[in-house]
């Protein structure tokens, strides 16, 4: 069938399966993967597999406007309202998870180092995108939101820094791919593929700032703010750098220099409702559940410790830095939801570590099939018990 046919199915499925959860007051974004889960591969087969990922393009088209919408809060002068809590929170959230994740493998499932050390650090990605979509169905506000904001646009490059130094630490103690590899190397490859993105997205944000205050219309300007965001997805792939960076920068870029930001910045907001419910759905489709019965034991162990990291890391940094108490209590239980990010750097340890690889990636597969049911339920929780939705939205 055409690919428009299944695309019709995905979005008649997504806007349905939100309508039925609604009703239980669970958020319309675990509809739609739930929706996803049953049209898809895994379930009744109504969308086949090779029908899924050719929808990739969807996919990266709506990380591009997720990112660039989490790159519009890096406002300086909101974070400097906010103070260097920000930065210490997102360490300290990241090193708990990793910490947890890393000493529960070793001490209680008697893994192999190496194994446990790059486990660890994925353990530090968090998928902001079904969050996102929580706070923006409820319209929640408040300190709590102000903090998660910044914090999941900076702990992914957190995780993927801390990847690339337990990746070398890895290969030089299993000696696969060589004993020889330079710590030094990996860490400033990655570096410098950070920069890069940041600089891209630097350059196409600084342009569509200079360029929106002369565009007239909101169609032209629409048109536009699309291409630049098409744009920086498009080159950060070509050069296999981060899209997801590059178009936060672009959104950060714009919130810093626009005198009427929210005109450019809200503007994508009439395209992508329909984008979202196609991203979710898809995404649900694509979930393998199969992997579920592969992890055993050791997936349920990264599960739990990872959000055991999560809660006790946000806790200490926020407490540390004296953040309000509703941060302190709630912020850990918004960074549950992991997916891309994570998948990726799993798919990076499979090509590096061949040995190791395949179970790494069967455990990060099967608890993203895990948090991102959950991931968003948890998130509204919390987020209602931190007072930051109202019982009118609920």
């Amino acid at each position: 069938m055409h690919s428009l046919y299944y695309l019709a199915i995905v979005l008649f499925a997504g806007l349905f399966m939100a309508k039925i959860v609604r009703k239980f007051k669970l958020p319309n974004v675990t509809g739609y993967i739930l929706a996803g889960v049953f049209i898809g591969p895994s379930f009744f087969g109504f969308i086949p597999r090779e029908a899924v990922s050719s929808f990739n393009i969807l996919s990266e088209a709506a990380l591009g406007f997720i990112a660039y919408s989490i790159g519009s809060e890096f406002n300086l002068k909101h974070l400097q309202k906010l103070g260097p809590s920000i930065l210490w929170i997102t360490i300290a959230e990241s090193l708990g998870a990793m910490l947890s994740v890393t000493s529960a493998m070793v001490l209680i499932f008697k893994q192999p180092i190496a194994f446990s050390l790059i486990l660890g650090s994925i353990a530090a990605a968090t998928a902001p995108a079904a969050t996102i979509m929580v706070i923006r169905q409820y319209n929640a506000r408040g300190v709590v939101v102000d903090t998660l904001l910044p914090v999941v646009a900076m702990d992914d490059a957190v995780a993927i820094m801390a990847f690339g130094i337990a990746i070398g630490i890895a290969q030089s103690l299993s000696s696969v791919g060589g004993g020889n590899v330079s710590l030094l190397k990996i860490t400033v490859e990655l570096l410098l593929e950070i920069f890069i993105a940041i600089s891209l997205g630097g350059c196409i944000g600084l342009f569509l700032s200079i360029i929106s205050g002369r565009l007239k219309g909101q169609e032209t300007l629409l048109s536009f703010t699309i291409a630049c965001i098409f744009l920086a997805v498009g080159i950060a792939s070509e050069l296999k750098v981060s899209p997801l960076l590059a178009s936060m920068t672009v959104g950060a870029t714009v919130s810093n220099l626009v005198y009427h930001r929210d005109r450019v910045l809200s503007v994508v907001d009439r395209l992508t409702p329909p984008i979202f419910v196609s991203f979710f759905t898809i995404s649900g489709a694509d979930l393998k559940l199969s992997v579920l019965r592969q992890v055993g034991l050791l997936g349920v162990g990264y599960v739990i410790f990872r959000i055991v990291g999560k809660i006790i890391g946000s806790y200490i940094g926020a407490k540390w830095t004296k953040a309000p108490a509703t941060v302190q209590k709630y912020l850990g239980l918004t960074l549950v939801p992991q997916a891309g990010v994570a998948i990726g750097l799993s798919l990076l340890a499979e090509k590096s570590l061949p040995g190791m690889g395949v179970a790494l990636r069967n455990i990060i597969l099967g608890s993203t099939v895990i948090y991102e049911l959950i991931g968003p339920v948890i998130a509204k929780q919390a987020l209602l018990m931190a007072g930051e939705i109202s019982s009118d939205n609920s």
